[in-house]
């Protein structure tokens, strides 16, 4: 296996990452207005993320930046092409995080209900918009022979991507109500775990049939078995929520989001941005990769580093382990 080879694989692990954990980390942001009752439940909301969350984004750093070194003509041609949409995510990750960080600064009820509304809006927005990135990535955008996106952000609206858009947010939020549950106590739990079910079951239809669409449309006999995996691995989350083993519906919801992933990456390869406009100009592993050498060193690298944030991460995760519920938060002056 080539060294482009072995970062295609890389970045896919990468995203796989980030949407596991910012995707419940969304998940929890959208139930902030669509579970929680009163003030006191969104405290508790938030509180079960307010430990993770900036860790959680520091796989999409790493996923970008990796793109970035490894395959400069994608990274060139995705950000050029997708401008809007990706500064529109980013415009969001900014306002949430200032939000998460400013929300309690203030006494004020005003001042912390629109810090609140914000992190419901920057949560729900990156959550559909991922979706659409990626479900272009996969159909294929109009690249020319410079490897130049010449399309235009209308271009970006089609049917197959905005239903990759709402499988991305129903999962998320399905993924967050499931750790929700895990994570809380009392009746908020009880409440999260009904209402993932409601969310899986809307979740099962609208994966399946993006799946399927995948699968019809560039898929092969790898993808078959990732999308298989990412079904079973969905109806078995169902399944656990529905019998109350919040933790195995919330590893099986995990295995979802990446054998999704997988399968679209694997529709993808050896490309790594299909032309819709003519097969020769599509940007692959080999014509829009950095040098060899480039390669090794950030091998070299990640291959020390790696293995430091994954300790320091895991560390976070296991020292705020336990959940907490309305009876663990202070009453609002």
């Amino acid at each position: 296996m080539e060294l482009h080879d072995v970062w295609f694989v890389l970045i896919a692990v990468l995203w796989t990452g980030y949407f596991f954990l910012e995707g419940f980390d969304f998940g929890v942001g959208i139930l902030t207005k669509l579970l929680a009752r009163d003030r006191k439940e969104k405290r508790v909301l938030i509180n079960t993320i307010g430990p993770v969350w900036d860790g959680n984004e520091v796989w999409l750093l790493t996923a970008g930046g990796a793109t970035f070194a490894a395959f400069p003509e994608w990274y060139a041609t995705l950000f050029s092409g997708f401008y809007l949409p990706l500064l529109i995510i980013l415009v969001c990750l900014i306002v949430r995080g200032v939000a998460f960080e400013y929300r309690a600064k203030r006494p004020e009820e005003k001042w912390q209900r629109n810090w609140e509304e914000a992190i419901f809006w920057t949560s729900l927005i990156p959550a559909f918009l991922w979706g659409v990135a990626f479900g272009n990535i996969v159909r294929g955008v109009k690249i020319d022979a410079h490897k130049e996106y010449v399309g235009t952000f209308w271009d970006l609206l089609n049917g197959y991507s905005i239903l990759g858009g709402l499988v991305t947010l129903f999962l998320f939020t399905f993924h967050g109500s499931v750790f929700t549950s895990l994570k809380t106590v009392g009746e908020i739990r009880e409440r999260s775990r009904a209402l993932a079910l409601k969310l899986g079951l809307a979740t099962a239809v609208l994966a399946l049939s993006f799946l399927i669409w995948t699968q019809v449309s560039r898929g092969d006999t790898k993808s078959l078995v990732a999308m298989v995996i990412a079904v079973v691995a969905l109806v078995g989350a169902i399944g656990a929520i529905k019998i109350g083993r919040e933790g195995w519906s919330f590893a099986l919801s995990g295995i979802t989001i990446a054998a999704a992933v997988a399968m679209l990456f694997l529709t993808l390869f050896p490309n790594v941005m299909p032309s819709s406009l003519h097969e020769e100009w599509n940007l692959t592993v080999s014509n829009a990769s950095s040098s060899p050498y480039t390669l090794k060193i950030m091998t070299w690298c990640a291959g020390i580093a790696t293995p430091v944030v994954l300790l320091y991460q895991g560390w976070t995760y296991w020292v705020f382990r336990k959940r907490i519920g309305t009876q663990h938060i202070a009453d609002a002056h």
